[in-house]
């Protein structure tokens, strides 16, 4: 059961070949085995999940089980959000984007892990183990949604839920060898936190082992609740036969070193697709050093946000708040009076990148620098200018399409000689989901 991906486990369940009990037995049983390895979950509840696989069950997902990230609400569970500067009491009600998850189907085991409030690229607090990547376990699984991604990863789960707010579902899908699709704005439904914001940069969605697990799930929530004003999905099956002007770039926005495997494993994706029938051309790089800087530094705003939120809690402490969060709150108190000259910008950009699609279909890149790093070199704990340095050099692509508003995916395009997966991105214009869910399945392919 644990190499079935979540079509093939919702199809044994509907047939009766396996029943949802069985399958959920099973889950239970790898995720007792992978977990205290791993330290993948905030909150585990067999119990809830036996008793979900024993009543009627319905959706395109019936009966396959999961967790879900804990940022968001799960009703009965607390929602930690990856700190210790609080202590919440369990949920009333599912949020929004969880009851759309759950729609499908799926049965939760519990919550995943993620970095305090999803404001890093791997999952490493303070005061409890580290989060792990099952490829290999010397190293990070990658962050925000850095528990999901090491759950499927593992076979575990064959999907989980996640956000993604720079880069937080494409990042660990990248790490473990997972595809990864961050959609466009307004593509599911909104973050509760996320409406408030300014520029509303976070969306969530799914990490999974299979290109048709992500297009089946985007099919099923679409069927449910199509987005208003927005290119349907529809129910993408394989490659397809339009051919598209890809776009092509490895060099970073701040001009920071790329793993010469990671550069390798690209111009690879890149003749690939030209040996596929796609017109490949190399292209400048669609962001630059400014754009780079006006994000870091709404993110850090919105770790002054939290911040205060935490503060005018009367249960909460800011002063347990990690490091890293008050390091960016801080950095944005700083420079609180560039706020409003770095949101008109990031919110100009929309216009700007969906320009670029006039003369190419698709964005290929690489989706990190290089591949998942050993732990401990983006601990939250460490000096402020080092860690936002180690980022930047690391994970330069993906916060794009969050400002933008557009869809990428991550797809996994070969391994190092260490074994560790290399990720590729593809991007589009806001909308353009099928473009890519169809164009990850023609690598999907070549890569078997």
């Amino acid at each position: 059961m644990e190499k079935w991906d979540a079509t093939e486990t919702a199809q044994r369940i509907a047939s009766g070949d396996a029943s949802a009990t069985e399958v959920i037995e099973a889950s239970i049983q790898r995720m007792e085995v992978w977990n205290p390895k791993l330290h993948a979950l905030t909150h585990f509840d067999p119990e809830r999940a036996l008793r979900a696989a024993q009543t009627p069950l319905s959706g395109i997902f019936a009966g396959v089980p999961t967790v879900i990230k804990d940022l968001e609400d799960f009703e009965g569970v607390p929602t930690r959000c990856g700190t210790r500067a609080f202590h919440p009491g369990p949920a009333k009600r599912h949020a929004d984007t969880v009851a759309q998850y759950l729609s499908t189907g799926m049965i939760p085991l519990g919550k995943s892990t993620t970095s305090e409030f999803g404001l890093t690229g791997t999952v490493e607090p303070v005061d409890a183990p580290p989060t792990l990547n099952p490829i290999n376990r010397a190293h990070t699984a990658g962050g925000s949604s850095g528990g999901s991604a090491a759950l499927v990863a593992a076979g575990v789960v064959p999907i989980a839920h996640g956000g993604d707010g720079g880069g937080s579902i494409r990042i660990p899908a990248a790490f473990c060898g997972l595809v990864g699709l961050k959609p466009s704005r307004g593509r599911l439904a909104m973050m509760d936190k996320a409406k408030r914001l300014p520029v509303r940069i976070a969306q969530m969605g799914v990490l999974t082992r299979t290109v048709r697990d992500t297009a089946n799930y985007y099919a099923a929530v679409e069927r449910m609740a199509p987005a208003e004003g927005m290119p349907p999905v529809g129910l993408v099956e394989g490659p397809g036969t339009t051919t598209y002007r890809i776009g092509a770039f490895i060099d970073t926005p701040t001009g920071t070193p790329v793993d010469p495997e990671v550069r390798q494993a690209t111009e690879a994706t890149a003749k690939r697709l030209t040996e596929l029938g796609h017109e490949v051309q190399w292209m400048s790089i669609p962001a630059g050093q400014q754009e780079t800087d006006d994000f870091l530094l709404y993110w850090a705003f919105t770790a002054l946000i939290l911040e205060g939120l935490v503060a005018l809690s009367p249960a909460a402490r800011v002063r347990k708040l990690e490091p890293w969060t008050r390091s960016l709150a801080a950095d944005a108190r700083r420079n609180i009076l560039k706020i409003n000259g770095v949101i008109k910008r990031l919110r100009a950009y929309e216009s700007t990148y969906n320009a670029l699609f006039e003369d190419i279909d698709v964005l290929l890149c690489p989706t990190t620098a290089g591949p998942a790093p050993t732990i401990g070199v983006l601990t939250p704990d460490q000096p402020f200018a080092q860690k936002r340095q180690a980022l930047l050099e690391l994970l330069p692509y993906t916060p794009v399409q969050n400002v933008a508003g557009a869809p990428a995916i991550s797809v996994p395009s070969g391994r190092t000689t260490t074994g560790l997966p290399i990720g590729i991105q593809l991007a589009g214009p806001v909308g353009s989901e099928a473009r890519l869910l169809s164009l990850a399945f023609a690598l999907e392919e070549t890569m078997e």
